[in-house]
């Protein structure tokens, strides 16, 4: 089957896909306005970047549950004390099925593209699945 506008063979790298998912949080950010931010945007997660906007973590509903039932008020904590100081992230340049086998290796839900040094946006498994496949208005050619 030929779809028009996708290249014989369909997408190669992660940065041929026009990412879904821009959304991103200051390290100072309120933990309950990024799960308030999270539930309305139904995300799972995102990155969280400093005041230059590094790429210094991300933060997931999982963070977000484990702090609660820690005990912990997100009213009182910020992203920064919330997120994964170990996050991953992968180059624009990356293959699609390389995100592929990293996002599942580490059960991720999504998966961090960088250019020029900073976070672009996120891939989620979605935007692989309509690259893979060739479909999709989240798919630039």
């Amino acid at each position: 089957m030929s779809i028009a506008g996708v290249p014989g063979g369909g997408f190669k790298t992660v940065g041929q896909i026009v990412g879904t998912n821009e959304l991103r949080f200051q390290a100072g950010q309120n933990g309950l306005a990024i799960a308030v931010e999270l539930l309305s945007t139904h995300t799972s997660g995102a990155p969280v970047v400093d005041g230059k906007g590094k790429f210094i973590g991300f933060i997931s509903e999982f963070d977000l549950l484990g702090a609660l039932e820690s005990g912990k008020d997100l009213n009182k904590l910020k992203a920064e004390e919330i997120m994964n100081k170990q996050p991953i992230a992968v180059h624009e340049s990356t293959t699609i099925a390389e995100a592929v086998k990293i996002m599942k290796d580490k059960h991720l839900l999504n998966l961090p593209v960088e250019k020029n040094g900073k976070v672009a946006y996120s891939v989620t498994r979605h935007d692989l699945l309509r690259a893979k496949i060739g479909l999709g208005l989240d798919i630039e050619a």
